[in-house]
């Protein structure tokens, strides 16, 4: 039975950006709450812009119960068309994939989501042309073809003339002046020179237009093959070894052209071996790594776990999670890349030795390697601005193509690969298991990957930089004179105001010690939840976890087998690797120094927050990771209160300081997924007479039992 609400005198009309565009809408839209497997919901009015798909209803016109944390530009019931995944019409209770021109529309519409929310519509009680118009449109809108000057950043560009790309402390290395400065804080100008030779991109489109070089390297060699067989330097090391990166020559090539490539090499590589220059290791990532195409194929299975329709869902494959997770690989790609990388700091770090990254366009898995390296071995970049400045260098500038990885335009799936969301799941494994050495928190990483999807920013949307500037002196939709304005996506303001800004900083990052200070190893959290692949029993609680009795014989039978592959890849001797893994794993952390991640078995996890923050299910309330930053923001207020009174000359200096997370006091029962989970929601569990059930049944509560896992005073440093 469904209840109707009367409709009300206020009329909910959408909050329009500037330049965004009312396309299509209908009324009598019945939006399910889907995890809980009754047809309780609510009706409303759903939308679709040039920007976004919205749902509104009579709680979108009111500011009650504002989120703590709250996105200005894209509400809760927001989807940006470029963050649609796919969508599905539900046609007598049979899923269909929805595309292009239909014959018949659905009765109910789901729409999957690129951050991994999931909607369902219900357009029964719907008019028919509205149900036709609201459909095809935001079919056309979200999943044809489009060109670049369509995408809603143009739109917005030039209906907002005043936006300024604000710095905000962030190194864009659009200048020659900023590359230099980068080459002074590194120590790298002794070896390696900045160069305008592509000023006008008369080297290559695909280079940005200025970049270093090795200083031997000459003008000529750089102009022969565009750019290509050059060894272009991303980092010097605090030793003088350098990480460089270089574009490959094309392999399907005829044998007097690839003689010519191989002697330019064969002189390039012995122009930059003599001294002062460190001896060359070269790395082809293309054969070491893998593919984009293996990169795509395991991120679609792994998202589909996560793309939950309803409570029956989440149960049935939690059964099977493990077994799940290790079949989708991604996780052990993760652990191929973090292995990559440390293998490459040893190479740097231990043996003073200079590195070469090489791949076909050195825009995808070196932007990968490169960054991960320089997080690992700079704590600058491991600061807010120092990754921020990281990713504009590597990414942005570097000339990684975010529109076809991305597939902005749908124009081809075949390009399409998640290169910038696996760095970000490779950073993510280094927050989670040295949080206070980064400034900013997992927080800051989800909302960076939701960025993606955000047309307001040209950061994650050109494939680089000569088409950004192509486009930007374009005219625009108003006779105005003048360039578009982009905004950069570091600029948080735009999104969020300071309240929420603060959750992206870490209260407790380690600022760099004095030198009479020594450093202590600080006791790490775990992870409530199981969400990595076991490979022993090691430390198993003795409460019964969630998956704890179906896997038990997997484990051992299966994974217990595969721990060698797990840890060494075949294509080596792990001997120099281990012994450097050991042994700086066997010595307390420097939280400023070198940090090596662990990658052995479990110790790679599933991204909760990211990827579980939309299933109620997997909420534990009062506990997770936000449970024990509630306790630590506590106590910082009280020795802020005290330092107040002992020293009233330093009150506004610290008080400037400490408020990193507001509010959080009062939320005793908060989620373990927040901030994006606000709401704890029960979940109705299906009765599957599996023994996993048994043991849920044996305790009187779940949610008494999760909170029995986060022990908040006893890890306290």
């Amino acid at each position: 039975e469904i209840h109707i609400k009367e409709p009300t005198e206020k009329e909910v009309n959408p909050r329009l950006l500037p330049g965004e565009l009312l396309l299509c809408e209908a009324n009598m839209v019945y939006k399910y709450i889907q995890e809980d497997g009754s047809n309780r919901g609510t009706y409303g009015k759903l939308v679709c812009t040039n920007f976004k798909i919205a749902f509104l209803d009579d709680d979108s016109a009111s500011d009650d119960n504002e989120p703590q944390f709250k996105n200005k530009i894209i509400g809760e019931n927001d989807i940006t068309l470029q963050c649609v995944d796919q969508i599905y019409g539900v046609y007598d209770e049979k899923k269909k994939l929805l595309t292009g021109q239909l014959r018949k529309y659905p009765e109910k519409l789901i729409i999957y989501c690129k951050d991994l929310r999931v909607f369902h519509f219900c357009l029964r009680y719907t008019k028919e042309e509205e149900v036709k118009r609201i459909v095809s449109g935001i079919i056309h809108h979200s999943q044809t073809p489009k060109l670049l000057k369509r995408l809603f950043l143009f739109s917005y560009a030039s209906a907002a003339p005043n936006n300024t790309e604000g710095r905000n402390q962030t190194v864009m290395f659009d200048t020659l002046e900023d590359w230099r400065d980068e080459l002074e804080r590194t120590k790298g100008n002794v070896k390696y020179k900045a160069v305008t030779i592509n000023e006008g991109y008369r080297v290559s489109e695909k280079l940005p237009l200025y970049f270093v070089v090795p200083i031997c390297v000459s003008e000529e060699s750089i102009l022969k093959y565009e750019g290509r067989g050059i060894p272009i330097w991303c980092w010097s090391c605090h030793n003088g070894a350098a990480l460089l990166k270089m574009s490959a020559f094309p392999k399907e090539q005829d044998d007097s052209t690839s003689q010519t490539q191989k002697a330019f090499l064969d002189g390039i590589y012995k122009t930059i071996s003599k001294a002062p220059y460190e001896l060359l290791k070269t790395d082809d990532l293309s054969s070491s790594l893998p593919s984009l195409q293996d990169i795509q194929t395991a991120y679609t299975r792994f998202k589909q776990l996560f793309l939950i329709d309803n409570s029956t869902d989440f149960w049935a494959t939690d059964v099977k999670w493990f077994s799940l997770l290790e079949s989708t690989n991604w996780l052990e790609i993760i652990r191929r890349v973090l292995k990559k990388a440390i293998e490459v700091a040893e190479c740097l770090e231990r043996q003073h030795t200079n590195v070469l990254l090489i791949e076909e366009s050195a825009t995808d898995l070196c932007c990968v390697i490169s960054t991960l390296v320089q997080v690992m071995m700079d704590s600058y970049s491991r600061t807010k601005a120092g990754f921020q400045s990281l990713i504009q260098k590597e990414w942005v500038v570097g000339g990684h193509g975010f529109l076809d990885r991305c597939n902005h335009l749908h124009k081809s799936d075949k390009e399409e690969a998640p290169v910038f969301l696996l760095l970000l799941n490779c950073v993510w494994q280094l927050v989670q298991q040295y949080p206070p050495a980064f400034e900013f928190t997992e927080t800051y990483l989800t909302v960076l990957s939701d960025s993606l999807y955000v047309p307001i920013f040209s950061t994650f949307f050109f494939n680089s930089q000569h088409q950004k500037d192509t486009n930007t002196s374009g005219e625009s939709l108003k006779t105005q004179s003048g360039p578009f304005r982009f905004l950069t996506v570091w600029d948080w303001s735009v999104q969020f105001d300071p309240k929420a800004q603060a959750f992206l900083n870490n209260p407790l990052y380690a600022e760099k010690p004095k030198p009479d200070k020594s450093q202590r190893k600080t006791t790490r959290f775990k992870h409530q939840r199981q969400l990595s692949l076991p490979l022993t029993a090691t430390k198993s609680t003795t409460k019964r976890g969630f998956f704890r009795e179906e896997t038990d014989h997997f484990i051992k039978n299966i994974l217990g087998k595969r721990i060698s592959k797990f840890i060494n890849s075949s294509d080596e001797p792990p001997n120099s690797f281990r012994e450097f893994y050991d042994s700086w794993h066997s010595k307390p952390v420097d939280y400023h120094g070198l940090l090596l991640p662990r990658i052995d078995g479990p110790e790679i996890k599933v991204w909760a927050q990211r990827y579980l923050r939309w299933i109620p299910e997997a909420q534990l309330p009062g506990g997770g990771t936000i449970a024990t930053a509630a306790k630590i923001l506590d106590l910082m207020e009280e020795v802020q209160s005290l330092q107040v009174k002992m020293d009233e000359e330093h009150s506004q200096a610290i008080s400037g300081d400490v408020c990193s997370v507001p509010l959080l006091r009062n939320s005793a029962r908060l989620s373990s997924l927040f901030p994006f989970a606000l709401l704890q929601r029960q979940s109705i569990k299906p009765a599957l007479p599996t023994s996993t059930w048994k043991d849920l049944e044996d305790e009187d509560d779940l949610v008494k039992r999760d909170d029995e896992f986060v022990d908040l005073t006893g890890d306290m440093p």
